[in-house]
């Protein structure tokens, strides 16, 4: 069982996630707020496993308890649920360390988030995955591993985060698409990651998705 807390100032979204998840059989709400302090207080009373908060909230706001949350647990899961694409938003989210960032828009996605964001994984919907790329460029931080990596596969990493295609990195690497499927494959394994949207993630955070 997945024990799960919800935090939005909005009492109507609450009620509807409540009986949304409440109906899912291995999903367990274990308290409910409104505001970033009630999130703060009921993680440190309750400890669940996910805490899914919403973004823009009188009295705190969710980034900032966010921070505050994992500041006192590290290990503490929390997804964010928000109607907002801000850029600032989500990539204050990303470096304090979000397990998730999804949009209010598609509910039906929520519980599998639940249960991926419970099981170590960090999830991000369509349209944030599809933003990261432009949203932080540069050389990668000194978070990011490179010890067992060659230059060519640092180079693969870099194009990656920018948002390429394989066939764009191909033409960049005057490589074959299959050989950069296998050069992204051997730098997936040799870094512990499971897909490409992680590998952008950890080259421009420092931050290892779990």
């Amino acid at each position: 069982m997945i024990t799960t807390s919800i935090i939005d100032d909005d009492n109507l979204i609450t009620m509807a996630l409540t009986t949304i998840l409440g109906a899912v059989p291995d999903l367990k709400i274990c308290g409910t707020g409104s505001s970033g302090a009630q999130a703060v207080s009921l993680y440190q009373k309750e400890k669940p496993d996910v805490l899914v908060m919403d973004i823009r909230m009188k009295d705190m706001d969710g980034l900032t308890a966010l921070e505050t949350i994992l500041a006192e647990d590290p290990d503490a899961r929390v997804l964010l649920l928000t109607t907002f694409l801000d850029d600032e938003y989500i990539i204050r989210a990303i470096r304090l360390g979000a397990r998730g960032y999804l949009l209010k828009q598609d509910y039906s996605a929520l519980p599998a988030a639940i249960r991926a964001v419970a099981s170590g994984q960090v999830v991000f919907g369509e349209e944030v995955t599809a933003r990261i790329p432009g949203l932080m460029t540069g050389r990668h931080p000194d978070g990011f591993d490179t010890s067992s990596l060659t230059e060519r596969e640092i180079l693969l990493c870099r194009y990656v985060a920018d948002g390429l295609s394989n066939k764009e990195i191909s033409e960049k690497l005057f490589l074959s698409e299959g050989t950069v499927r296998n050069y992204l494959s051997s730098v997936l394994s040799k870094l512990g990651l499971r897909d490409r949207t992680q590998l952008a993630i950890y080259y421009l955070t420092g931050e290892k998705p779990a």
